[in-house]
């Protein structure tokens, strides 16, 4: 891995000049972004994947839903189709994507939608809506969002980082300075002030951002098929999983669900993998070959979505399939968190 780096590392160099120059040229208004009256709320990172984009887009999503006409708009990451799209709960994930399907799955009263043009998305979306999230956005750099929500991996931060395709920097760290919330996600559940301290040290926050910290809350889990519940405690040390997952990175999962039990046999594939015929009938021979009859197969929310997508799916009708859901939940001080989202919406509104 270390000889493929060295390998792409030109390619790094070159990406990051066209980064730089794409970046200055947007900051000398030499390239337009566009405002909008109706309030816009960016949530994304410097880094490719993984940093909890979904979780942070469901929380707003709760914080604000009940108040005002919420809609979100994503590229759609993973789709064949192109343009403008309208998701609804009977979409496929090769249309729209999987991460925009979950949302209008769990949120049904809200808008949901595509377009890898955001500047176009926003102008179909604000005649019906009040606010609209812009999910994986902040180098969307054509719309200029009212509040941009910046995400760093708590586990990646002290990590060295790299420009794609030798590292997974999107952009460079200064462009941390466009945010006005900054959120380390995914850390203990526990975290010390010392910890604190030293990941500001480490990211160096301008004067005028928020800086929070959030962590993962496992929910119980959901079965695949009929949505009914089962808890996650109810799971034991003769429980056999079977996994499947294709997300960046498995191992907080496998972690938590090793707190229950070690009977754990992993399919990982990358992330947002198209699962495949292939795919199903590798897991269903996997669980059939178990001979405890205390056995369940689990995959996270997101995956679930790619796999009630393939035709094949069916082949996993008689067996316990259940998804597992995450929320992000904020350290210390949730309601200023919240208190700076819903004062920019409502000032926001009043003004407009």
């Amino acid at each position: 891995m270390k000889f493929l780096r060295l390998l792409l590392f030109p390619f790094s160099l070159i990406y990051a000049g066209v980064v730089i120059l794409r970046n200055f040229a947007y900051n000398a208004r030499i390239f337009k972004s566009r405002k909008f009256d109706i309030p816009v709320i960016s949530i994304g990172n410097l880094a490719v994947g993984g940093t909890g984009k979904s979780p942070m887009t469901e929380y707003l999503i709760r914080l604000l839903k009940d108040e005002y006409k919420i809609a979100t708009l994503s590229r759609g990451y993973g789709r064949k189709t192109t343009g403008f799209l309208f998701v609804e709960a009977i979409s496929k994930a090769e249309e729209t994507g999987d991460e925009p399907l979950q949302f209008k799955a769990k949120f049904s009263d809200i808008t949901v939608a595509v377009c890898e043009k955001r500047v176009d998305g926003i102008e179909k979306l604000k005649a019906g809506n009040e606010v609209i999230l812009l999910d994986d956005a902040y180098q969307h750099r054509e719309v200029k969002p009212g509040l941009s929500i910046l995400l760093f991996d708590y586990n990646e931060v002290f990590k060295p980082q790299l420009f794609l395709p030798a590292g997974n920097l999107r952009e460079p760290f200064s462009g941390r300075k466009r945010a006005d919330i900054i959120v380390v996600t995914k850390t203990p559940e526990i975290l010390s002030n010392e910890r604190k301290a030293a990941l500001i040290s480490k990211i160096k926050p301008y004067p005028q951002q928020h800086v929070f910290f959030s962590y993962v809350q496992y929910e119980d889990l959901y079965s695949c098929l009929n949505g009914s519940r089962k808890r996650l405690d109810s799971l034991s040390y003769k429980t056999e999983i079977v996994l499947i997952t294709g997300i960046v990175n498995p191992k907080p999962l496998i972690e938590k669900l090793k707190t229950f039990t070690s009977n754990i046999r992993s399919h990982q594939y990358p992330d947002h993998h198209p699962f495949t015929q292939k795919n199903i009938v590798k897991l269903a021979a996997d669980f059939n070959s178990i001979e405890s009859a205390d056995k369940i197969i689990i995959t996270t929310e997101k995956d679930m979505q790619r796999l009630k997508s393939v035709k094949e799916f069916e082949l996993l009708n008689s067996l316990p399939v259940y998804f597992l859901p995450i929320v992000a939940k904020i350290h210390d001080s949730p309601q200023r968190f919240n208190n700076l989202i819903t004062a920019y919406v409502a000032k926001h509104l009043q003004h407009n």
